[in-house]
């Protein structure tokens, strides 16, 4: 049977859903005016998380610095962020797709993969019932969607890429000629800007001229798996299910933004303690350990820069986990230029619960911090700080680092 694929995906979800509040309260609605959603609306050092078409049209871009929206656009709305009201409306939209088929995959907090296959004697005319989706969706809620319909995933989140707000769009195989291989190459999904550079390089501008490409040529410059995967993506190939279960997570990880530059060696100390805190609590909670510590930071010139390192035994210390990314730290970072973000991560996780032990122990493995397994005291330790949280809540006991640090985290 031909799979018949929704995506469903908010449009600037942040600030529709933002809008849609402030419309119910009586106030403006920000989709009508120049308007970003951008931390503290007091503070200019913030970053636009989300923007209104009116405020697209200025040249304001997600990512950018609120300084430099306000340079392009001095009127500018700026709405502080609230994860609780996401959290809620991200909720909501999903219910109403649910009610459509159970086969509902979770994408990402605004982005949504349905399943209508088996669902036909119910909703025989797949576009029909995608406008009548989105339309309760808007009906309901008060904020839009666009929704892309297809033969596979691919497909259909390619489709709902297209024109927005509130619309509906198809992406069959016999319109993929026509829809998506004019497109610039670095409109199709997963292909980044460095893959972008690479294919450009060799005058393969449109999605077009990538499908059309030799499979092995592309394999050669952009890797064996990113190439094949990219070239079956530009020619509408995509066998990936949409599954309703979310999958164990490969990695862990969280990160901060931050109003006020970081400037010391010990502020970012600091903020990687409390990331270590974090990451390892809920590593913990799984009851998994992971072996690939990472670490990324982001100056305030806006360029992102990453060390990672594997142990030789998986952890789920904090301890540990904060030895090993203080010293990626210590690497990474030149001591001058002012951080706006510092990120950690543990990945590669080890799942069945048995521990590798090395010949001669981890401290003959290498001289990176944090080598030695995890030691008795330690893991006395984490466990006592999990029962208090889990038994009074998380905020009964905490690092210091982050409490004496002076440091505003803007988000997580």
């Amino acid at each position: 049977m031909e799979r018949i694929i929704f995506h469903v995906d908010v449009n600037s979800a942040f600030l529709s859903w933002e809008a849609t509040r402030r419309v119910a309260n009586g106030e403006p609605d920000l989709r009508e005016v120049p308007s970003i959603i951008g931390g503290d609306p007091e503070k200019r050092t913030s970053i636009v998380t989300a923007k209104s078409i009116p405020a697209k049209k200025f040249g304001i871009v997600t990512g950018e610095p609120v300084s430099a929206a306000l340079r392009k656009c001095p009127n500018l709305v700026i709405a502080r962020s609230d994860f609780a009201l996401y959290s809620k409306c991200s909720r909501a939209f999903k219910n109403i797709c649910r009610e459509y088929t159970p086969v509902v995959e979770e994408f990402s907090i605004d982005e949504c993969f349905l399943d209508m296959t088996t669902m036909r004697r119910l909703h025989p005319d797949p576009i029909r019932t995608a406008h009548e989706l989105k339309d309760r969706i808007k009906d309901e809620l008060g904020f839009t969607v666009n929704i892309g319909v297809a033969h596979n995933k691919l497909l259909a989140k390619m489709a709902s890429d297209f024109q927005k707000p509130d619309r509906v769009h198809t992406l069959f195989e016999d319109e993929i000629a026509e829809k998506m291989w004019p497109l610039d190459v670095g409109e199709l999904f997963l292909c980044g800007k460095a893959s972008v550079e690479k294919l450009k390089r060799l005058q393969i501008n449109t999605i077009g001229d990538l499908a059309k490409a030799d499979e092995d040529t592309i394999r050669t410059i952009l890797g064996n798996k990113l190439g094949e995967q990219l070239w079956k993506f530009a020619n509408g190939i995509d066998y990936s299910e949409v599954n309703p279960e979310p999958e164990a997570p490969k990695g862990y990880g969280n990160e901060i933004t931050f109003d006020d530059n970081i400037t010391t060696w010990e502020q970012g100390e600091n903020v990687l303690l409390h990331l270590a805190d974090n990451v390892a609590a809920r590593v913990r909670r799984d009851d998994v350990k992971g072996f690939c510590v990472s670490v990324t930071i982001r100056g305030n010139d806006m360029k992102k820069h990453s060390h990672q390192h594997k142990l030789q035994s998986a952890t789920d210390s904090t301890t540990r986990i904060y030895e090993v990314a203080k010293a990626l730290y210590r690497e990474l970072w030149d001591g001058m230029t002012p951080l706006r973000l510092i990120g950690l991560s543990l990945s590669e996780m080890d799942r069945d619960g048995e521990e590798q032990l090395s010949l001669f122990g981890d401290e003959a493995g290498g001289a990176m911090a944090g080598e030695a397994p995890d030691s008795e005291k330690d893991r006395n330790a984490d466990k006592a700080v999990d029962v208090l949280r889990e038994r009074f809540g998380s905020d009964i006991i905490k690092r210091g680092g982050m409490i004496n640090s002076g440091i505003t985290p803007r988000k997580k």
